[in-house]
């Protein structure tokens, strides 16, 4: 409300009328204690207006009335032109009477009342109204318990010089206000975005917040219904706390922007704001009066504060700052002169800056905006040579470590090579030494050329192992087996050794290629071990799949045993360690557990389902 009374504590200065114009008498006014529209019959007092009234706490009741009697102003018999009648604004709603005439009357004159304070309005005067001496305006003015009251300027003249210097009012209290609002409205969504994006900038968050109270504190200024609250003082209060929230926030976004710190300010701002608030909203209403004449001066103290901020830094984003607050301390001082010894001739300027510095600080913002972008382009181009240094460092260094991985490659391919004769070739040897030993005859020439097939053909599993990609996994379990089975079936028998077998009929998820040929090293090795060192009479194999991803090979002999740890810790089974090491590979773990009673080999693979292997089950679980 304090925005609506000063914005219309001013007239616009009218242009000269030509002759033969109404001519002002004679404005008074009186108040009424109690309601029901009756004129009052004394204390009628001589007033000029505008006349904003602000009634002490003791007398918060009644309503004013307004007197103002004119006359044509022409001679008799002449004829001037068409009359009209102008006023800025009630504060708050009222009625208006030509002579004894009804001519106009706000929506409601009771709560929730109308809202007339920002509203310039004008209209003609019908001759059929108006006497040919002395006419008498009367002016009802309304306002809720301890609000001010009062009426703007009112001016009589010609109708097209009135209509004319409605417009110019109107422009002056509604549309330079509302755009304003627009273009504070866009520059707030901005820096919110920018905000959001990038929480580092507070600035533009705090210049967001600000223009949501600005917004909102013009919006109850312009508004025409205390909607959506149910007293005009409601609203007005809303109106004060609204801009007492906006000046904290015009203050932290200064601060924000110049890059001060300024803690022990901070906590006094944000204790004088709460104090604020609590009487805005909960004191009578001349003490929140005084909370917004305190918000303005805080205003106008931290546009003055940071002109010498701006002068020690010397930054072009903080001048740039700096030159627009002093437009507003420039204004402000103007505005608050001209309220108190204006005249007719005088306007405030508040309200014609607002746009221009709404421009002003999009502009700052932006051009802040462009210095951001910029800092960060430079930023890149020497990050950019910074990476392209160290991308040549590193190539470098990658092609150092290159070279060791070749040469670790070749190594580890070694040890997989002998890895491989020893649990493949090295198996071979033992089966094919242990049965020219255990022989009660001499070997026949053909025996012996069996026996180096058999070399032969385990050597070239070596060779397929190490080229297995055109490998492909057996169709079951049993096709797995089968080679295994086959060569050490027939050792057993000739050695005297009982051998059963127990495998799956189907893979449940198939294991890979290289876990195949894995599985059958280790179980080349395990069953060799049996014969070289066993004494076993009774030798079980088990492959089975417990679980769909679970794989596991069992080795079970009843010969005599070992100490396994014994062995581990000694370093002696160059097999063991052979097996172990090859299960890790494949994924897998090995345990090996022995006593007099005989020895388990027992192996784990986990079995990785792929897209292939989905196939495989799908199809194994139709058949």
């Amino acid at each position: 409300m304090a925005l609506a009374v000063w914005l219309i504590s001013l007239p616009v200065h009218a242009a000269s009328a030509p002759d033969c114009l109404p001519r002002i008498l004679s404005m008074t006014s009186a108040e009424a204690h109690g309601s029901g529209g009756v004129r009052p019959a004394s204390g009628w007092q001589a007033v000029t207006l505008p006349d904003i009234r602000k009634r002490p706490w003791s007398d918060l009741r009644g309503e004013v009335w307004y007197r103002i009697d004119w006359e044509r102003g022409c001679a008799p018999g002449a004829t001037g032109p068409p009359l009209a009648l102008r006023v800025d604004g009630l504060v708050i709603a009222g009625e208006i009477h030509i002579n004894d005439h009804f001519l106009w009357r706000d929506a409601s004159l009771v709560e929730p009342l109308s809202l007339s304070w920002l509203m310039p309005r004008w209209w003609p005067l019908p001759d059929d109204l108006l006497r040919d001496g002395v006419n008498t305006i009367w002016v009802r003015v309304l306002a809720p318990e301890g609000l001010a009251q009062g009426l703007g300027t009112l001016q009589l003249g010609a109708a097209d010089h009135i209509e004319a210097s409605h417009l110019r009012r109107t422009w002056v209290q509604r549309t330079v206000l509302f755009l304003t609002i627009g273009l504070s409205s866009a520059m707030g969504l901005i820096c919110l975005t920018i905000w959001c994006l990038r929480r580092a900038e507070r600035a533009f968050g705090w210049y967001a917040l600000m223009t949501f109270w600005w917004v909102l504190y013009l919006f109850t200024a312009l508004a025409l219904t205390p909607w959506p609250f149910e007293t005009a003082l409601a609203h007005t209060r809303l109106n004060h706390v609204s801009y007492l929230i906006y000046v904290a926030c015009f203050c932290l976004f200064t601060w924000r922007f110049g890059g001060q710190r300024l803690p022990r300010l901070e906590r006094w701002l944000g204790l004088v704001m709460a104090l604020g608030l609590a009487v805005a909203l909960f004191a009578p209403y001349p003490a929140v009066e005084s909370v917004w004449l305190g918000a303005v001066l805080i205003f106008l103290a931290n546009c003055l504060q940071f002109q010498f901020h701006a002068w020690r830094t010397r930054q072009p984003m903080h001048l740039l700052l700096a030159l627009c607050y002093l437009a507003f301390l420039v204004t402000g001082m103007h505005d608050a002169y001209v309220l108190t010894h204006g005249t007719q001739e005088q306007t405030i300027w508040s309200t014609l800056t607002g746009p221009i510095a709404a421009l002003f600080i999009g502009v700052l913002m932006g051009t802040q905006l462009v210095a951001s972008i910029r800092r960060a382009e430079h930023f890149n181009r020497e990050l950019q040579d910074h990476v392209a240094q160290a991308r040549a460092e590193l190539s470098e260094v990658l092609r150092r470590e290159h070279q060791y991985a070749l040469k670790h490659a070749k190594l580890q391919e070694r040890m997989h090579l002998v890895h491989d004769l020893h649990d493949g070739l090295g198996g071979s040897l033992v089966r094919n030494m242990a049965l020219v030993e255990q022989s009660p005859t001499p070997l026949s020439n053909e025996r012996m050329l069996s026996l180096l097939k058999v070399l032969r053909d385990d050597l070239r599993q070596v060779i397929d192992h190490g080229s297995s990609a055109g490998v492909v996994t057996p169709a079951t379990p049993v096709q797995w087996a089968a080679p295994l089975r086959h060569r050490f079936t027939r050792l057993f028998d000739e050695l005297g050794v009982d051998s059963s077998w127990r495998i799956a009929k189907h893979w449940r998820i198939p294991p890979s290629t290289l876990q195949c040929l894995g599985l059958m090293r280790i179980a080349e090795e395990a069953l060799a071990n049996v014969i070289k060192h066993s004494r076993a009479r009774h030798v079980q194999v088990q492959c089975v799949q417990p679980q769909a991803d679970l794989l596991q090979l069992d080795i079970t002999d009843d010969g005599c045993g070992f100490d396994p740890e014994a062995v581990k810790h000694a370093g002696l089974s160059v097999g063991m360690r052979s097996m172990a090491a090859r299960a890790e590979r494949l994924g897998g773990s090995l345990s090996v557990t022995s006593g007099p009673d005989g020895t388990t080999v027992c192996v784990t693979l986990r079995v990785e389902l792929s897209a292939c292997a989905e196939d495989v089950e799908g199809d194994a679980r139709i058949s």
